[in-house]
């Protein structure tokens, strides 16, 4: 009876552990986004560098799923997960954009907007 119950506990623990750990390939997931505290300058800046060196920024123009709202951080944090999740595990610094960027474990998608993650 003792052992059912501790298998019982055990199975219990590894499912709830495997509903609370976001994973990807076994892996945590990460997105990256726009610092907040970066000046709009540099970070339109970095957004239009991103979308010129292989980002997929057809989701955030006009009509679809990731324009809105329409705004610089928005359409940069987009911009720069798209750039990060091609290249997450060739170049460390995937998510640097010059400090305009960071690392965060929140999914950042909304709505239709669904940022993409690759394994």
């Amino acid at each position: 009876m003792l052992f059912m119950k501790i298998i019982w506990v055990l199975l219990t623990l590894i499912l709830l552990l495997s509903l609370t750990i976001p994973k990807s390939e076994g892996q945590f997931v990460q997105w990256c986004i726009a610092d907040e505290q970066t000046p709009n300058e540099l970070l339109q800046n970095a957004l239009d560098w991103a979308c010129g060196n292989g980002a997929n920024c057809s989701m955030i123009q006009p009509k679809q799923a990731c324009f809105l709202p329409n705004t610089l951080k928005d359409h940069a944090s987009f911009a720069f997960n798209s750039f990060y999740q091609r290249l997450k595990h060739k170049d460390d610094d995937s998510c640097y954009f010059r400090a305009a960027a960071l690392i965060t474990d929140l999914d950042p998608s909304y709505g239709s907007c669904k940022y993409e993650v690759l394994p």
